[in-house]
């Protein structure tokens, strides 16, 4: 089953990068196991390329037969966990891709649900988290979905909007020329080099329509946010970020001026039992209530908030 997991994981995600940061391994140790399974049936399952993974002839036909194989375990171990869940009490498996508004959040359904068990998991990959949660691995997920890159919803989940369309804001060092201004033009960053974290899912796909759009072609380094601090705050480059991201001494945070790069906030879970209900409810009544308070106490978001008369999601 774990080999057939694998196989339908690349399938999934064309790429042996991808699957394995799905998977949770490495990729040289996913390609030494599709090596394995390969001269275990004797013929390549699996093009590789450029564009990454695409599978053979043979590949299709196997894959054709291992995605019920590993639908029906994943149905047998969701449903066995839901009734351990229900024997054992309640309990809340949280997904999420990063956010502000999450501490808070975890500290409101922690008051409102005494007693319940609350995990959860983080992933910079929402595809993952909702294909965890139709897999019964998770319970809701929060996630981001950038315009223009719709994310692949599985069949049978809720998706519940927080917020319609979230501006992204640009972080740059504190003595950057645009900073001086309360709105940045896209064209004064034509020159700078920007980061982005390509494991994001549409993260690239994103920016790049941007940059295009606005005609503009700097140079662009892929890394992941965590490594961007560091080099924006002494001037090697820009990045996009969350509106409700800072203050920092060392780091200037600006909206985009006619806000050209924008997500859409969601909750997603199954469709709601009559046990379920309730508690799904609570969870996205205790997000909107997060996000609020991580909004209003940001000042530059406060102020883009009441430029644009943009309303909050409602918290109950």
């Amino acid at each position: 089953m774990r080999h057939l997991r694998a196989l339908c994981a690349i399938a999934d995600t064309g790429s042996l990068h991808k699957a394995a940061r799905q998977l949770g391994m490495s990729q040289p140790s996913l390609t030494t196991q599709l090596r394995r399974i390969e001269n275990a049936l004797g013929a390549e399952l699996f093009t590789r390329g450029r564009t990454g993974c695409r599978p053979t002839p043979l590949g299709r036909s196997v894959l054709s037969r291992a995605r019920p194989l590993v639908a029906q375990m994943s149905l047998l171990v969701s449903e066995t966990r839901a009734a351990a869940a229900r024997a054992d009490g309640t309990r809340l498996r949280i997904g999420s891709t990063a956010s502000r508004a999450l501490a808070g959040w975890l500290r409101r359904l922690r008051q409102r649900l005494h007693g319940t068990d609350i995990t959860l998991h983080m992933d910079v990959s929402a595809n993952a988290l909702l294909r965890a949660v139709a897999a019964g691995q998770l319970d809701v997920a929060f996630v981001h979905e950038v315009e223009g890159c719709p994310l692949r919803v599985p069949d049978g989940l809720v998706q519940r909007v927080l917020v319609e369309r979230e501006p992204q804001f640009i972080s740059m060092a504190r003595d950057h020329p645009a900073a001086a201004a309360p709105v940045v033009d896209i064209q004064d960053l034509a020159r700078d080099r920007w980061m982005v974290d390509p494991t994001v899912d549409g993260e690239w796909d994103g920016l790049r329509r941007v940059l295009v759009a606005a005609g503009i072609d700097p140079p662009v380094l892929h890394a992941d946010y965590h490594t961007a601090a560091s080099l924006i705050v002494v001037g090697e480059a820009v990045a996009p970020c969350q509106p409700t991201s800072g203050p920092r001494d060392d780091m200037a945070i600006r909206p985009l001026r006619d806000d050209p790069l924008a997500v859409r906030l969601l909750l997603h879970h199954h469709r709601p039992a009559p046990d379920t209900a309730a508690l799904y409810e609570t969870a996205y009544t205790e997000l909107a209530a997060a996000y609020r308070e991580a909004a209003l106490r940001t000042a530059t978001y406060r102020q883009w908030l009441l430029r644009h008369d943009t309303p909050l999601p409602c918290a109950g």
